[in-house]
């Protein structure tokens, strides 16, 4: 007989105590679930999650004291090893909030629309907390396009392990910026998913990313990939 396997934990970070009180109640209702608190502002959030040390944070951006972005980049640098540090997943009202960029930069893993439907809720947990990206292909393909009207920026350096990638983890790389998913890029290399979920795994641990929201970033941020409209430029 299994086992079952530990409920995902959650903090929930939101200055709107309607907004905190909402979620939970719905996470809640997960038997897979576990909300062991919430916080209203990004340095309470940080407190929190320290002591509680949670698998998924549901971090708002704009919030007094210390915004979400901060608490983010506080929360992840203090662990940057994925099994150190929580997932966190943002919260924003906008679909293209421009915060939502310096969030993913500061090593969030995806955001998610408060408007979002229970179900959409409930899977972008899940997701997050297993250790994926929640960005959608169609998502990713937006966020490409975000970098295409963003000065480069020069100061940033490539990842260390970016020399080391073999040919193939290059590829799949790139496909990844492209904003293919795992199927995608399988169909397009015609090799079998999980061969391209080892190349993402093996990319990943030489890059020292978390997942393939900072892949995309560092595709672009390194010139390994340039927009087009940069090209024309």
């Amino acid at each position: 007989m299994s086992t079952p396997s530990a409920p995902i934990r959650i903090v929930i970070a939101d200055d709107h105590l309607v907004v905190r009180t909402g979620f939970a109640a719905l996470l809640d209702s997960q038997p897979d679930f576990a909300v062991v608190e919430t916080a209203s502002n990004g340095t309470e959030a940080v407190r929190v999650c320290r002591e509680k040390s949670p698998d998924v944070v549901l971090m708002d951006i704009r919030m007094p004291e210390m915004d979400g972005i901060e608490a983010t980049r506080q929360l992840v640098g203090a662990a940057p090893d994925a099994d150190g540090a929580p997932r966190v997943l943002i919260l924003t009202t906008f679909d293209l909030d421009e915060y939502v960029y310096d969030a993913l930069r500061a090593g969030a893993s995806g955001f998610l629309l408060k408007e979002a439907t229970a179900e959409r809720l409930f899977d972008a947990v899940r997701v997050v907390a297993a250790g994926d990206a929640l960005l959608a292909p169609g998502i990713t393909r937006r966020l490409i396009s975000e970098f295409a009207l963003m000065p480069a920026k020069a100061e940033t350096a490539p990842p260390a392990g970016l020399r080391d990638l073999t040919a193939r983890e290059t590829e799949v790389m790139l496909l990844i910026a492209e904003g293919l998913s795992n199927p995608e890029i399988a169909a397009r290399l015609v090799v079998g998913e999980e061969t391209v979920k080892t190349h993402v795994s093996r990319i990943l641990t030489k890059l020292g990313l978390r997942d393939r929201t900072q892949a995309v970033i560092a595709a672009y941020e390194s010139g390994l990939v340039v927009p087009r409209t940069r090209k024309a430029e």
